[in-house]
């Protein structure tokens, strides 16, 4: 169950990055109303996560699906240019995440 918390705070965290877009330094209040709620379900998952996983490993995977699903969403929504370099990036991240899901127990 702890590897279900830590991808559930990472998909907050993605929404939580996003929401920082659309909330315009925190002036739009619905937006930054829905940011920090993901915020705070973020780090709840990831206190869950981490009764179970160690800190190291669960931070580095948080961050890392964080990191991705924004980087894809970013595209996807805002237009963000990709070229092949950004996508050999996010495979080094992707086989960082998984190789380190592997390893732990």
């Amino acid at each position: 169950m702890h590897w279900i918390y830590l991808f559930i705070a990472g998909l907050f965290e993605i929404s939580w990055a996003i929401g920082l877009k659309y909330s315009h330094g925190f002036t739009q209040i619905i937006s930054s109303i829905l940011t920090i709620i993901g915020m705070i379900a973020s780090f709840y998952f990831l206190s869950l996560a981490l009764k179970n996983l160690p800190l190291g490993t669960a931070y580095a995977i948080w961050t890392g699906i964080g990191t991705i699903g924004t980087a894809v969403f970013s595209i996807i929504l805002f237009k963000e240019p990709v070229t092949a370099l950004k996508l050999l990036c996010f495979v080094l991240i992707i086989s960082g995440i998984t190789g380190l899901k592997l390893l732990s127990n």
